[in-house]
């Protein structure tokens, strides 16, 4: 878990990194990277 939690801050780090860059499309694709590993995240909870 601690692992997914490190992956998902370092998705949420290069969507904010893309965002303030203004490359939309590497920013979408990291947000839909950061929405994977949180959605792990909180079935790992729930288990």
């Amino acid at each position: 878990m601690n692992e997914l939690a490190k992956q998902h801050e370092i998705a949420k780090n290069k969507a904010i990194n893309f965002m303030k860059k203004g490359q939309l499309n590497a920013y979408f694709n990291a947000l839909i990277e950061q929405n994977y590993y949180e959605k792990l995240l909180l079935m790992t909870m729930a288990n």
